[in-house]
């Protein structure tokens, strides 16, 4: 059964895109930490990150990392933080998340409630980075 990441990549499910490539794509998540919070996966259904061969794993990252200074470029923040967790969905992921502080990356934090419109505005000023 597909994971509710490979409807997005097919376009089954709506996401607000950041970026894609052949392999890879990014979009922002739904239930956000901060502005800006943007998962990246990888096409190719596979479960767990570490189970990426090591050429996909290692192009992935240097995906995220493209990904990760547009995010800087237009959320002003410190750093971007980088997290692997990949519990909540069978899908290998990668969360990039602007920060102001080391507390800003913790899960147990409020999630953030944007409108429709304003996920598209944050879509739209990052991808303008790229």
């Amino acid at each position: 059964m597909a994971t509710i990441f490979s409807k997005i990549v097919k376009g089954e499910i709506p996401s607000y895109k950041i970026a894609e490539d052949e392999r890879y794509y990014a979009f922002l998540d739904i239930n956000p930490l901060g502005e800006g919070h943007t998962l990246v996966i990888p096409k190719q259904e596979i479960d767990y990150l570490f189970d990426l061969d090591d050429d996909l794993l290692a192009a992935m990252m240097v995906f995220a990392k493209k990904v990760a200074v547009a995010l800087k470029k237009a959320i002003p923040c410190e750093r971007v933080g980088v997290a692997v967790l990949g519990m909540e969905v069978p899908h290998a992921h990668i969360h990039l998340l602007p920060l102001q502080h080391e507390k800003d990356l913790n899960f147990s934090n409020p999630k953030k409630k944007y409108s429709s419109e304003e996920f598209q505005a944050i879509a739209q000023k990052i991808t303008q980075q790229f």
